[in-house]
């Protein structure tokens, strides 16, 4: 391979061997792939809002918050399919936060061009469960309850506290999402720290 006269001047890739021409592709082909990757991001998967650690928890609610807010707004949509205390809700945070997963699938950069058309058939038919859930509770534009667990006879876990659905006010919707947040994380990190203490009382009751 010739040798370039001067610092300045580089060999023409047609001066490569046939064989170090074919690495030089391949590694080019890795680096684009994996810049790729990267600008494209992962695939979006289903959430199990069960399972998330209290970092994760925070992050996914204030992203579904977003989420929530620029739907209604770009739809249009009343209290009666989403009311302003929907966060208090957990059958709406799951029905929400699906939708909110199938709209980041079809709305992917490799995603299919019929994608759109097959997010608002799923649309349509989330905004219906979406009433039902709203309609359950009774939540409304100005005020909102607790969603109300019908005990059964001898049905229920030893502890299990009825719920309050003592109707109450809607007056600063923003500030009662933030304490919302804030609640779910403390307690979910009291859940977490539990069972770090569980399996630690175990690893130290089986030493020798």
């Amino acid at each position: 391979m010739p040798t370039p006269t001067n610092p300045d001047e580089t060999a023409d890739i047609s001066d490569l061997p046939p064989e170090v021409l074919k690495q030089v592709k391949q590694m080019v082909s890795r680096e684009y792939a994996k810049d790729l990757r990267a600008q494209l991001g992962s695939v979006p998967r289903t959430i199990d809002w069960t399972r998330l650690s209290p970092e994760d928890l925070e992050h996914e609610l204030l992203e579904l918050n977003q989420f929530v807010d620029w739907l209604r707004h770009t739809y249009g949509l009343p209290p009666q399919i989403i009311p302003p205390m929907w966060h208090r809700h957990w059958e709406m945070i799951w029905e929400l936060s699906a939708l909110r997963q199938q709209w980041l699938t079809c709305y992917d950069q490799q995603a299919k061009g019929n994608m759109g058309v097959v997010f608002h058939a799923e649309f349509a038919a989330a905004r219906e469960r979406l009433r039902d859930w709203v309609t359950i509770p009774g939540s409304r534009l100005d005020r909102d309850r607790a969603t109300r667990i019908t005990p059964w006879p001898g049905g229920e876990a030893e502890g299990f506290t009825p719920t309050d659905s003592t109707e109450y006010p809607v007056e600063n919707r923003n500030e009662d999402f933030v304490s919302f947040v804030e609640e779910q994380v403390l307690e979910r990190q009291r859940a977490q720290d539990a069972e770090v203490q569980e399996i630690l009382n175990s690893e130290w009751s089986e030493r020798p």
